[in-house]
């Protein structure tokens, strides 16, 4: 059994990856965590999501239970995945990270500590999604700069970051597919008397509202045709199943940045 600990086990994607390790047979839950001044702090990580008594109280005291863990998913915010990547990589442990919304410094940062700790980062852990990346970037090859490229992703209310990180991975596939540079041609908006759309441009579009998990849809459009491919999530467990498969696979990597396309193979 490989022995987890789960960064931000109080919020909406920690509650089901919390449930689902409880079901596992390969992982258990040794270890929860939550910020200070957290509401949830001394509360049963198990019952807190809705899954039963596990034993294991969610605390802030991260460091304290880096012994305990051979493995850390986090999907909290950037602030606190750092501070965590830092305490990880001290302690040699693995980690998965699904947290969006690093800046360039973060980033930086988190590839510094990648020389010290084996770490999986990825935007979005669907086993899904992973592979339309692998396939969208042959699918502009063979189309052309003669069809448009859209990307539209689509998230509920309270998502924080946008576009979101799924969305801007996906442009940045399909630009170096073509060849293009996406900080030269990626379009956010559009409002007003913007012309004609430019040859090459990428558009990312985003749609907050209600509750939905996450949809996004590639759209390439050409003159007679278009082609879209959309992958939606009708819940979290996609994401939280394929970290739980990346926690598998990282705890036997050397230290190193990996994605999900290195889990799954797709390389």
């Amino acid at each position: 059994m490989i022995n987890v600990i789960v960064a931000g086990a109080a919020g909406r994607m920690g509650c089901r990856l919390v449930a689902l390790i409880r079901d596992s047979t390969f992982l258990t839950l040794s270890g929860a965590i939550e910020g200070k001044g957290h509401r949830a702090l001394g509360k049963d990580a198990g019952e807190t999501a809705g899954c039963g008594h596990a034993g294991v109280p969610i605390t802030d005291d991260f460091t304290a239970l880096l012994d305990r863990g051979e493995v850390v998913i986090d999907f909290s915010n950037p602030e606190a995945t750092l501070l965590h990547l830092r305490a990880t990589a001290k302690h040699r442990r693995a980690m998965v990270i699904g947290t969006t919304g690093f800046s360039a410094p973060h980033l930086a940062e988190l590839q510094f500590l990648a020389s010290q700790s084996p770490i999986v980062l990825s935007p979005n852990m669907s086993v899904g999604v992973n592979l339309i990346y692998k396939v969208i970037g042959e699918m502009a090859k063979t189309l052309g700069d003669e069809y448009d490229i859209e990307v539209i992703e689509a998230h509920h209310r309270l998502k924080k970051d946008a576009p979101s990180g799924t969305a801007l991975k996906i442009a940045e596939v399909l630009a170096k597919a073509v060849g293009r540079d996406l900080n030269q041609v990626g379009v956010y908006s559009r409002k007003g008397l913007v012309g004609e759309r430019k040859k090459g441009e990428i558009g990312i579009q985003t749609i907050r509202a209600g509750d939905i998990v996450g949809d996004h849809t590639i759209l390439f459009g050409g003159m007679g045709e278009r082609i879209e491919v959309t992958h939606r999530a009708s819940n979290r467990d996609t994401f939280a199943g394929g970290a739980l498969r990346a926690a598998q696979w990282v705890v036997r990597q050397p230290p190193g940045l990996y994605d999900m396309m290195d889990v799954l193979g797709l390389r």
